[in-house]
């Protein structure tokens, strides 16, 4: 049998849960039960690692000192660990001893916090043990506290040896229709790990510019389609027409596209790529649309700048030649 024991408390001299537990130990390794201890407050940073140690053990013991509100932090941390990374199906068959003393006011509400919570995750709680007590000497002293104490160990043996079933709860009904713990992929090193990036806002700063890097980037790549550097550039090819005394540099710059698409002519030559250009007999600026209805001849140049569709800087009469030069066969949409 094998029986885990996780210590919540601040691991002070006083603390009166110390003893009991050391007590509880002392008796389950009489009955040769093998007992394993865990103090939390000495596993700060591990506490997310810690459903690991669930797996093939029958029981558990979580105790915690009350001193002033509550079950603590550590043992919060715990069983939000249990919640976010223990399997459930191994905690389903595990029994859970709460033992809580206090200080203060309100041990009973911490133990059956314990009991809820351990029920909730699927678990299975016994009969535990809370109590006030001022002075823990006076604890030690006491024969009756010490039968007690020993009692319940003795207790917890044997409904984990008989393996002593129990009435369901009516709040475990109700969590398996509505409390369905999300899946976490992560592991809870990573989970930590990202939970340290998202508190710092240089790092968040940094992802925010380099996720819009990429996106303009990936954005240029599909705006630009498969044929990058060869779009449009068959089609004005294909339907080049020569024209006498015609020298003509013109740039069109597409939005989305980093570099204009410039078309040289001279008389019987034709050049036509995407490239820097400084000297233009005209700038034209339009959308990809515009300059596909354009030459899927369904717009003419001219057309497209007297509707506004496209802005122009340079020599006007390029458009019209560039309508002659270039036929598009005009369509009804």
């Amino acid at each position: 049998m094998k029986i885990n024991i996780y210590y919540g408390g601040r691991g002070i001299i006083d603390d009166p849960t110390n003893y009991v537990i050391g007590k509880m130990q002392s008796v389950l390794e009489e009955l040769r039960v093998d007992v394993t201890r865990y103090n939390l407050y000495e596993m700060k940073n591990t506490i997310p690692m810690l459903p690991g140690t669930l797996k093939d053990i029958d029981g558990i013991i979580l105790a915690t000192t009350v001193e002033w509100f509550g079950i603590g932090g550590y043992m919060q941390q715990f069983l939000d660990a249990c919640w976010l990374y223990g399997d459930k199906e191994q905690i389903a068959k595990i029994y859970m001893c709460p033992v809580v003393m206090s200080t203060t006011y309100g041990e009973r509400e911490a133990k059956l916090n314990l009991s809820n919570a351990w029920e909730i995750l699927g678990g299975l709680p016994c009969s535990g043990l809370c109590g006030y007590i001022e002075n823990t000497v006076s604890m030690e002293m006491n024969k009756d506290y010490i039968r007690i104490i020993e009692k319940k160990a003795e207790n917890l043996y044997r409904t984990v040896n008989q393996k002593s079933p129990r009435f369901p709860g009516s709040n475990q009904a109700v969590l398996q229709k509505i409390a369905v713990s999300r899946t976490i992929d992560l592991s809870p090193q990573e989970t930590e790990q990202l939970s340290q990036y998202a508190s710092d806002d240089g790092y968040v700063q940094q992802q925010k510019e380099d996720i819009q890097e990429l996106a303009s980037l990936f954005r240029d790549k599909l705006s630009q389609g498969s044929g990058n550097e060869e779009e449009y550039v068959f089609r004005f090819r294909q339907k080049f027409v020569p024209q006498a005394g015609a020298h003509i540099i013109c740039a069109i710059k597409i939005e989305g596209k980093d570099m204009p698409l410039v078309m040289k002519i001279n008389r019987q030559e034709f050049e036509c790529s995407y490239m820097t250009c400084e000297k233009a007999d005209m700038v034209m600026n339009t959308k990809r649309t515009v300059l596909e209805d354009i030459v899927n001849g369904r717009m003419t140049f001219q057309r497209a700048f007297m509707s506004g569709a496209m802005t122009t800087k340079g020599d006007m009469k390029v458009l019209r030649v560039l309508d002659q030069i270039f036929p598009f066969e005009e369509r009804q949409v």
